[in-house]
């Protein structure tokens, strides 16, 4: 058989427990459920730091944290021994790999590097980030385009939605739907999938911007959901599920105080509704790749970069190891060589989507993950265990979660906080079993240390044992995130000042 296309659809802070097909009755995913039923779903799949660079680093390296010393949104330095540049630390990038190995490469969508404008090593990139940076819009791909194509909606400082304090308040997109974001990157992707002037076989990397918020659904997919309707929250004691100090950290940096379980509700209205407008346009792309005469050649593996708690354990965001942060959803298909419809419990991490790459291009290339598609074919052995580490290794904040079939086990620098639940028993996470299973914990702990005794996380010990700090409470701030690019830095000392060089005439 000739080697497969290849394409990877990624959304972002896309929760595991959003696909209809796989248990979620309050969603509507009809594209999503026809790509499961297309493949696997992995339903342990777990992002080893879930804050969006981090993650994107892994995914694009193959390497967990230690190696690609990025536990955040920014990249902390390598340590002693470490090659300075991430690629002479790591290896080249996926797309750069691929090519070299003869496909030909395509990236569309979020690629939140840092630098924003990082070479990332596609052939073809077309980017579409979630806010624009100075000096102006135009190195931004949809930007440009939309200013270009669409100049009645060059107005907007935000066209994928108000940011700061409406974070994560329900709005309705400024934008037709045909206009959105994920309809241009899904347009993108179709006109690579057609393609047919080269005869190599694609990589194609196809990155969503949803349903990270704002929340800001288009018309129709804003009224899809009743609030009424949506499921509660997951909610344990305000004690237990903010012994990570992020947490409530967080959730006042991102205005979301504010929100009550009334208004939380029609907060996830509006996240299904993103999501429903993303299956939409993944309709569009599965529609492509269902045409070609090699259809059932073509690898597709959809994935998220982490989840969001959405109000569950009384907070928002990402950057903690609840399961509603970290576990994302992995669908993977290649009707040609995989069974379909089949649902697998496997520890997966992100690090091992560079393998699913390689390994089908008939060069397989590991680095810190596994091989998934030998693992498929019973010639690989899972793994027992996966570990995860937030915030720089040796720092106040720092966390690290060990993950097996059963257990979870949580350690918070920040106090020497510890956390562990039981997989089977508890999947809510509502009952901390620290005191109450001290063997299980000394085991867990015990693996947790092992993992730390690597060149990039080393500072995380304190001889055999976990670095821990007296507990301190971070100084409330809030986030503020406006239209650099043309300015905007944050909300004016006095009211009149937002009014600088406002030009529309004054009414008689």
């Amino acid at each position: 058989m000739n080697r497969p296309d290849i394409l990877f659809i990624m959304t972002d802070q896309q929760r595991f427990d959003t696909i209809a097909a796989l248990g979620n009755s309050h969603i509507y995913t009809p594209n999503l459920d026809r790509l499961a039923r297309r493949g696997i779903a992995f339903s342990n799949a777990y992002a080893t730091c879930p804050v969006c660079v981090a993650a994107r680093y892994t995914i694009r390296t193959g390497c967990e944290p230690p190696t690609t010393r990025v536990f955040t949104n920014t990249k902390a330095d390598p340590v002693a021994g470490q090659p300075l540049e991430m690629e002479a630390r790591c290896g080249p990038y996926l797309a750069r790999v691929m090519s070299r190995v003869g496909y030909r490469t395509f990236g569309i969508g979020k690629f939140h590097t840092y630098p924003w404008d990082e070479d990332v090593g596609y052939e073809k990139l077309w980017r579409s980030e979630e806010t624009y940076h100075p000096p102006a819009r135009e190195g931004d791909d949809y930007g440009s385009w939309l200013a270009r194509e669409h100049p009645e909606f060059d107005f907007l400082e935000q066209p994928m939605g108000e940011r700061s304090e409406m974070y994560y308040l329900p709005q309705r997109s400024p934008l037709p739907a045909e206009l959105g974001a994920e309809w241009w990157i899904a347009d993108r992707a179709v006109e690579e999938i057609v393609k047919s002037d080269d005869s190599r076989p694609f990589f194609g990397f196809v990155s969503f911007m949803g349903p990270h918020p704002p929340l800001a659904p288009p018309i129709p997919f804003n009224r899809m959901y009743n609030p009424d309707r949506m499921p509660e929250l997951v909610l344990g004691s305000v004690e237990e599920d903010h012994s990570d100090e992020e947490i409530p950290y967080m959730r006042y940096a991102i205005w979301a105080d504010a929100i009550n379980p009334e208004l939380a509700k029609i907060v996830k209205a509006r996240y299904y509704g993103e999501i429903a407008y993303l299956d939409h346009c993944l309709g569009r792309i599965l529609d492509a790749v269902e045409a070609r005469p090699n259809s059932a050649n073509v690898l597709i593996c959809f994935f998220s970069d982490h989840g969001d708690l959405l109000g569950d354990h009384h907070g928002w965001q990402k950057q903690n190891f609840f399961e509603a942060a970290c576990r994302f959803p992995l669908l993977l298909s290649w009707p040609a060589t995989l069974p379909a419809g089949t649902v697998r419990k496997e520890l997966i991490s992100l690090a091992d989507l560079f393998g699913i790459a390689t390994e089908a291009a008939g060069a397989c290339e590991l680095r810190e993950g596994m091989n998934i598609l030998k693992m498929l074919r019973g010639d690989w052995a899972q793994r027992e265990c996966l570990v995860g580490m937030v915030e720089v290794p040796g720092s106040q904040d720092f966390k690290v979660m060990v993950v097996t079939d059963e257990w979870k086990y949580i350690f918070m620098a920040n106090g020497g906080r510890e956390q562990l639940f039981n997989r089977a028993r508890d999947p809510n996470e509502l009952s901390n079993c620290v005191s109450s299973s001290s063997g299980i914990r000394d085991e867990l702990n015990a693996l947790v240390v092992k993992a730390c005794r690597v060149p990039g996380a080393r500072d995380a010990l304190d001889g055999d044992k976990l670095r821990a700090f007296p507990f301190r409470k971070r100084k409330p701030t809030r986030i503020y995130q406006f239209d650099r690019s043309r300015g905007v830095l944050g909300f004016p000392e006095k009211p009149e000042d937002a009014l600088k060089g406002f030009d529309c005439a004054t009414p008689k």
